[in-house]
């Protein structure tokens, strides 16, 4: 929608004003009734002051807003992206590969991802096809997310990182406890899935094994 035309741009706005349009060729005049969902990754309100899209147009569209984070304000949703994507390249090439390690992952999410989700993928269709056993490693990964970027406020986030990790830990310890060490059930309580508590267990040094309630078997 950003990467409109000017001419472009006033003709879709008599469409919406006037709801009604006439065809390429045609001397008749069509009526429409219609929703329109527009979508652009250009900072509109921008290009409005530098004249570059059409104030009017821009509130006409903009009725009812949706935000879309960029990956790298989604957390979590890296992970879930990346292990489809895992399972996407795996059946393609024909490989059975498994599992992303630990190292892997902390490089996904350290990562700024500026080419969002489709980075991503062409992340993992790399490593799928560079690993030569059934794990993704940090070796298998582009050169962009192995140099670890230079970052002024790391000493400040690393503060308030520490405070979450503690937090989040004693939540996974709680669940863990609650449920007699069943990782499954404990994902279901804390609103997140299986994969992302074994993560973070790993990742905090937890053993589950230790939550285990005599007489029942927790998942692995």
């Amino acid at each position: 929608m950003g990467e409109l035309s000017a001419a472009a741009q006033v003709k879709l706005l008599r469409v919406l004003q006037e709801k009604r349009f006439q065809p390429l060729g045609a001397s008749r005049v069509v009526n429409v009734n219609v929703r329109i969902i527009a979508a652009t990754n250009r900072n509109l309100e921008q290009d409005i002051l530098a004249e570059r899209f059409r104030a009017d147009l821009f509130y006409r569209l903009n009725v009812f807003p949706i935000y879309l984070p960029p990956l790298r304000e989604r957390g979590s949703d890296v992970i879930l992206l990346a292990d489809h994507f895992l399972i996407k390249y795996s059946k393609e090439m024909n490989k059975t590969v498994k599992k992303i390690s630990t190292a892997a992952i902390e490089a996904f999410l350290a990562h700024k991802w500026p080419g969002n989700v489709r980075e991503l993928e062409n992340c993992m269709e790399r490593a799928v096809l560079m690993t030569r056993t059934d794990v993704v490693d940090c070796a298998h990964l582009p050169p962009s997310l192995q140099v670890k970027e230079k970052d002024p406020d790391r000493k400040d986030r690393s503060k308030l990182s520490s405070v979450v990790e503690a937090q989040e830990r004693s939540l996974i310890i709680d669940a863990l406890t609650e449920t007699g060490g069943n990782q499954t059930k404990a994902a279901k309580m804390l609103g997140t899935t299986k994969r992302i508590i074994q993560y973070k267990i790993s990742k905090m040094g937890i053993d589950p094994k230790h939550f285990r309630k005599k007489g029942k078997d927790s998942d692995q």
